[in-house]
């Protein structure tokens, strides 16, 4: 499993990074979570608004800084669990 945080670095983005952490960590699921900082490749997903998480290259959530709960429940709905 791929999951991109899609946002420059506000401090938003990086409560989303952690968030995202965790919930993988309280999942007990090992994924590749990458930082999208570059504002080009933000926008080629299709996000207006960040921060945004990406789920193997499909946009999940995006315009607000996602819960543990919400993304632990996005990456289920993923059928990765």
């Amino acid at each position: 499993m791929r999951i991109q945080i899609l946002g420059r670095g506000c401090p938003k983005c990086k409560k989303t990074y952690e968030n995202v952490e965790q919930a993988l960590k309280e999942l007990g699921i090992c994924a590749d979570v990458e930082k999208v900082e570059d504002l080009k490749a933000i926008m080629s997903f299709g996000v207006v608004v960040t921060p945004a998480v990406a789920i193997d290259g499909e946009v999940k959530l995006a315009g607000k800084i996602p819960s543990v709960d919400e993304i632990k429940e996005t990456i289920g709905e993923s059928g990765k669990t």
